[in-house]
């Protein structure tokens, strides 16, 4: 009998553990000559904001050892050029696409995820599986301009509010995003389980800066950036582990995955599935490297089912 690889996430069903991370994998079209998109557990897009965003100056991409630091600052063309130039391709996809969603107030998120669903319509009941839009996975990493600059991430209270509102106008499957830069990202989990969420993704970038010793300047035109790669994998593990432990739903656990022991790490700490960002750009064929290493771990250590890693830790 062959392994059972599907994970579940409220009433959705993904045919296996491993995804590509928003923002590394673009909106599909830029990898599908490099990866077999069929193989994929779900395509995480790109953010998409209500209006288009440039993104931040240049220089915004900085290698560090072990990692990479970046200020793109949520470069998107905006969800009306998103439903124009980009659904149609993403609902061809032989994988499950989750939108990523972002905003600078309460009412850009909402407005965003309504104009998708508008154009979506309802959720066919009892079928969420399979190819299409299948979910949102919302960035609360993003400043909160109404209430002062901070991240809606860092304040349970404004979790809970905001995944309320969302999960007030979709039936489709709800992930909230969490950053790490928070002193107990338990508490924000709770928070968004407690506004609705099906599931919460651990973690977003790290606050990092790099500064160019011979030109005495910042690396980055934005001087700090969000640092992701190898180095914030231990980070990451350390935040499933609580966070799947601080809430009932479903973990997702992103953050350095280079190779199948990386996502291994993730899926003992208790996460549900995994996603697989940074990888992507040292090497296209990450994802399924993953996803056969999954494989061989679970034959030779007799598990039958990736829902039951997550209980295997010593």
């Amino acid at each position: 009998m062959s392994a059972d690889l599907s994970v579940r996430i409220g009433e959705l069903v993904l045919p296996n553990p491993v995804g590509v991370a928003s923002g590394t994998f673009g909106y599909g079209s830029e990898y599908e000559a490099l990866v077999e998109l069929g193989s994929l557990g779900a395509l995480y897009t790109k953010a998409i904001t209500l209006e288009p965003r440039p993104g931040n100056d240049v220089p915004r991409i900085v290698e560090t050892p072990s990692g990479l630091l970046n200020s793109i600052g949520l470069a998107n063309p905006g969800v009306e050029a998103f439903l124009t130039d980009k659904l149609p391709a993403l609902l061809a996809y032989p994988c499950p696409v989750i939108v990523n969603v972002a905003g600078a107030t309460e009412a850009e998120y909402l407005a965003v995820l309504q104009r998708i669903e508008a154009t979506l319509g309802p959720q066919a009941s009892g079928h969420p599986d399979g190819p299409g839009i299948v979910g949102y996975e919302v960035n609360v990493s993003c400043p909160n301009v109404k209430h002062g600059g901070l991240a809606f991430g860092t304040d349970p209270a404004q979790v809970e509010r905001l995944t309320s509102s969302l999960r007030a106008v979709t039936k489709r499957c709800l992930i909230v995003k969490l950053t790490p830069n928070v002193a107990d990202i338990g508490s924000i989990a709770r928070a968004a389980e407690a506004g609705g969420a099906d599931a919460v993704s651990c973690i977003n970038t790290l606050v990092g800066m790099a500064i160019d010793v011979g030109q005495r300047r910042p690396r980055l035109a934005t001087v700090t950036g969000g640092l992701s790669g190898p180095a914030i994998l231990p980070v990451g593990v350390a935040c499933v582990y609580k966070a799947s432990r601080a809430v009932g739903i479903p973990v997702i656990g992103l953050g350095g995955i280079m190779g199948p022991e990386d996502a291994l790490q993730y899926l003992l700490a208790g996460a549900s599935a995994v996603q697989v960002g940074t990888g992507t750009f040292v090497d296209p064929t990450t994802p399924a490297r993953v996803l056969a290493g999954i494989g061989s771990w679970m034959e030779a250590n007799s598990v039958m089912r990736v829902a039951d890693i997550r209980g295997m830790l010593r």
